[in-house]
């Protein structure tokens, strides 16, 4: 059998260099968005609709059929929207049945650059064991894209790519030199994951704005199954 390829794009800025329509794409954002896309959906969100910019999320107030319109700049919920990316502002007594429109500074910039992909799904610690059994089955090359902090590398998300590396590397996989280097990364923090990550930038930038309890919510591991997919514009639960 033929080896798929398993790769990780450290930064978006660096996908130009992916033809991504090759590609099943799981988009990374630990601090916080994907964290939160997760959560959201496993609580039972309808959907979730990413935008880029601030200006198309608030366009849709206009459109009158009680849309949840979330947008977040430089880890701030962004004055006049009904919340941001906090893991928090996605319990099932806010959303479930609700269809959320979500901007942020990285997650949905990168999961914007990559809709041409094969498949999109989203990625996070809250639902890595079903993800990394998801992928498992699938005949597809993979490319796990990093959001990182303003098209830059960062911690966080290269951890959780190597995390998925660990699960999926004795299968039938052709690794790239990034995927192998965030498995290293993952072997130094793995043993704790927390204390490892207390050393990020974004992660001082959240604790200045007070909000540690949500860094600590984005590293629990398998709290949810549910697996969002791109389908159309929206983020929906992954059917198995």
């Amino acid at each position: 059998m033929e080896s798929k390829c398993l790769e990780v794009c450290l930064t978006p800025a660096l996908l130009p260099l992916y033809k991504v329509e090759e590609y099943i794409v799981v988009i990374i954002d630990i601090f916080r968005a994907t964290s939160s896309i997760c959560y959201g959906i496993e609580n039972g969100a309808e959907a979730i609709i990413p935008v880029s910019q601030v200006e198309e999320c608030a366009a849709y107030r206009e459109k009158g059929l009680g849309y949840l319109l979330a947008a977040e700049r430089n880890g701030e919920v962004v004055t006049g929207f009904d919340f941001g990316n906090s893991p928090f502002a996605y319990t099932a007594e806010k959303v479930a049945g609700k269809t959320v429109v979500l901007t942020t500074t990285n997650g949905t910039h990168a999961l914007h650059l990559s809709r041409n992909a094969r498949r999109v799904v989203i990625g996070s610690f809250l639902n890595l064991t079903a993800l990394c059994n998801w992928l498992k089955t699938q005949q597809e090359n993979i490319l796990m894209v990093c959001a990182g902090w303003k098209n830059n590398f960062n911690l966080e998300d290269t951890l959780f790519a190597g995390a998925v590396v660990e699960q999926l590397k004795d299968g039938n996989f052709k690794l790239d030199d990034p995927a192998i280097a965030a498995n290293d990364l993952y072997q130094l923090g793995k043993h704790d994951i927390s204390e490892y990550l207390k050393k990020t930038s974004h992660g001082e930038r959240l604790k200045k704005l007070g909000i540690e309890k949500d860094i600590a919510f984005c590293q629990q591991i398998d709290l949810t199954t549910a697996i969002p997919v791109l389908e159309g514009e929206k983020l929906v639960k992954l059917q198995s």
